[in-house]
């Protein structure tokens, strides 16, 4: 432990012996024992929490988009399980058979008759196996042009990257 007063040069300490009721002595003794090596803390390490604020059209146009895909996702489904079902013979009587012929019925773009095959699996897959792919293909075209026209360039979806080296 380092004392200024022991720091300082002879000429300005006191040199002579002073009486403990002598205000100068008791300022130096303050002095001394006021005085500590600083003490200095260690590095305090924060962990930042990194928050994006982005702009809210993009997440709405990003939820949008998330919602069009899920629903075309799931029309294009109910058709395939329906498909599966007419192809496996499944009971047309069964609850779950009339379930999902009345949902592909009513998600078929009206191809339900578009090519007339003698086959009923047949028929059931190129009509409704054509209504499943357009319904894809309309979530890709519809999720596209909404992020073409309302989202900014560095926002879009980025399909594919192409480097030149």
């Amino acid at each position: 432990m380092t004392y200024p007063d022991r720091d300082r040069r002879p000429a300005d300490r006191p040199t002579e012996i002073m009486p403990s009721s002598d205000p100068r002595y008791q300022e130096a003794r303050y002095q001394e024992a006021r005085y500590e090596e600083p003490v200095y803390p260690e590095p305090a390490y924060q962990q930042e929490e990194v928050v994006e604020r982005g702009d809210g059209r993009v997440r709405a146009v990003r939820v949008a988009c998330a919602l069009i895909d899920l629903l075309c996702w799931l029309f294009a489904i109910v058709l395939a399980i329906h498909i599966f079902l007419v192809i496996g013979g499944a009971n047309p009587a069964n609850g779950f058979a009339r379930v999902i012929e009345s949902w592909s019925a009513a998600v078929s773009l009206g191809l339900r008759d578009l090519f007339t095959p003698a086959d009923q699996g047949l028929r059931t897959l190129f009509n409704d196996g054509l209504a499943a792919l357009l319904w894809l293909l309309i979530a890709a075209v519809l999720t596209s042009m909404i992020s073409r026209i309302a989202l900014p360039t560095h926002a879009r979806r980025v399909w594919f990257r192409r480097s030149v080296r």
